[in-house]
């Protein structure tokens, strides 16, 4: 059995407040990915200085390990949404995703250098992830008028990404004070997990109006594509992430083609979740009033110009600094507005449920680009293979704009 969302008019919604506001569900889950961002961006941040200047690996290794960062959560996305909408207790499931994460960042120093073990680790971690996406979104649009979505997954994206522009601060400090000691750093990330697992259990509130009970089977969650938006929306999504180099392939690409320090590689990401963090909102404000679909195609026009950019191979901070702004406006068109477009394409019954196939194509095309993009770097270097990207996302925008979802 499981609780359905059938609301009342003022369930879910704030009573006696302007239908404008953002509820306090979508604010209190911002503070919790505030809190887990930092914690997660605090490793994911030294990691690519570790893997490829410590360990030595190669593109091809490289492509692998952003491949598996990416696509982890791939199936556990569908698993985590069916089970919210089955249970009919999304924070439940999503808790349970928070904690997995934490606890993942105490192995870290015991891997060692060991790539088999990171590697493993990080699966663990992006598990954890994908458990808990869907149903956090799912509580994000059930709290949420469907006109105001765009700007709730905005103000959302913008406290997440808070917390991934504090995090590398954060790492990038320890590592000075404590000349390289990252088993501090990954200390202090697992105490930031437990803290966000804390607050989530004890000041969010699930979405009210989950009165009626009804049978959902897995059979009914499989069947949301038989739908034609949700049906396109999956494909072109999919295809467009399959053209989408992950983030620690961009960062490296970045560090590498404009000739930066090695040093510079782990505040990079900083530029990017600066230029997220504040666009995320108006972003999606504007995604509301002229099309979320016209604004998530725009954002991946945007990341083109990034590949061009990469693929020049011009050297400098200035084009390091517009690829990296590039790549946070991308962030803000597609993150959160690809959700606020397809959540009313979905009953809300099932509505974790089809975010979370939209979000698990989405993750599997990207970890499937990732390895070929490796294996495309290693054969021709970098600025070749960023060459070849932009071509090929060129086409795929060109179909998503053909296609109306």
């Amino acid at each position: 059995m499981y609780v359905s969302t059938t609301r009342s008019a003022d369930a879910g919604r704030p009573a006696g407040r302007s239908r404008h506001a953002v509820p306090a569900t979508v604010v209190g889950l911002g503070v919790v990915s505030l809190i887990t961002d930092m914690s997660a961006e605090m490793v994911t941040a030294v990691l690519p200085l570790y893997l490829v200047y410590g360990l030595g690996v190669g593109y091809l290794q490289l492509g692998a390990v952003d491949g598996l960062y990416t696509g982890a959560s791939a199936v556990l996305r569908l698993a985590g949404g069916y089970l919210a909408d089955r249970l009919g207790r999304p924070k439940a499931v999503a808790l349970a995703g928070y904690g997995l994460s934490a606890v993942t960042k105490l192995g870290f120093p015991l891997a060692g250098s060991s790539l088999p073990l990171i590697g493993g680790l990080i699966g663990v971690d992006r598990a954890g992830k994908g458990v808990r996406t869907a149903p956090r979104d799912a509580m994000i649009t059930l709290a949420t008028p469907s006109e105001g979505l765009g700007r709730a997954f905005g103000v959302h994206r913008a406290m997440d990404t808070a917390g991934a522009l504090l995090g590398p601060l954060l790492a990038f400090g320890l590592l000075t004070l404590l000349v390289g000691d990252y088993t501090a750093v990954f200390a202090v990330s697992f105490c930031l997990g437990v803290v966000a697992v804390v607050v989530l259990a004890v000041f969010v509130r699930q979405p009210a109006g989950t009165v009626a009970r009804t049978r959902v089977g897995l059979g009914a969650g499989l069947m949301l594509l038989r739908g034609r938006g949700l049906r396109r929306t999956f494909l072109v999504a999919a295809l467009l992430g399959l053209f989408t180099v992950g983030d620690m392939f961009l960062f490296v690409g970045v560090q590498q083609t404009a000739g930066l320090p090695s040093g510079a590689l782990p505040l990079l990401p900083l530029a990017t979740a600066l230029s997220f963090m504040a666009l995320a909102t108006p972003v999606g404000r504007l995604a509301d009033r002229l099309g979320r679909w016209r604004v998530f195609l725009l954002g991946h026009v945007v990341l083109l110009v990034a590949y061009v950019l990469l693929a020049l191979a011009l050297s400098g901070w200035v084009v390091a600094g517009l690829v990296l702004l590039a790549h946070g406006v991308f962030y803000a068109c597609t993150d959160g507005v690809l959700m606020a477009h397809a959540a009313p394409l979905v009953p809300e019954a099932l509505r974790a449920t089809g975010l979370a196939i939209v979000q698990t194509g989405q993750a599997v095309a990207r970890a499937c680009g990732a390895v070929v993009f490796g294996a495309v770097a290693a054969g021709l270097a970098l600025s070749p293979a960023f060459a070849v990207l932009a071509v090929a996302l060129l086409v795929a925008v060109l179909v998503g704009g053909a296609v109306r979802s």
